[in-house]
């Protein structure tokens, strides 16, 4: 499972990498179904690719002994899993987008689930959800 697991880690990051250097070259032109936007949105769109880009890279930093980055692999998982619901408040507030955004918003609510359960069961004991020990009081 630990195998398994680097192998989709590596790819999920490398894909984030991918699709924000798009981002940033294209614009919103790389969004599927998307049209002519104005500069302030071409602005935000480079920006925010920019912080999908720190986004893959952290993935693919967490391959390597990834049993011991559980803490940093859940944050991102829970990262992905809120944008995903954050689509979905979009889909109420606006209506239904490109099918691409549909079948990324059925990726991105159950890819984390999966990765995060596959974390769990390889991480070391320490890096397990534990609740904190109380400080011992000095004397």
């Amino acid at each position: 499972m630990r195998r398994t697991l680097q192998v989709l880690l590596a790819l999920f990051g490398a894909t984030a990498i991918f699709i924000s250097l798009l981002h940033i070259v294209l614009g919103p032109a790389a969004i599927p179904g998307s049209i002519p936007v104005n500069t302030t949105m071409d602005s935000e769109d480079r920006f925010y690719a920019t912080l999908f880009l720190a986004y893959g890279a952290t993935l693919l930093w967490c391959v390597r002994e990834v049993e011991h980055k559980a803490r940093i692999v859940y944050f991102l998982m829970l990262t992905f899993f809120v944008g995903g619901l954050a689509r979905i408040v979009s889909m109420l507030v606006v209506g239904l987008p490109n099918t691409f955004f549909i079948v990324m918003t059925v990726l991105e609510l159950s890819l984390p689930i999966i990765l995060a359960y596959m974390q769990f069961h390889i991480s070391s004991p320490s890096q397990r959800f534990q609740p904190t020990p109380p400080a011992a009081e000095p004397e």
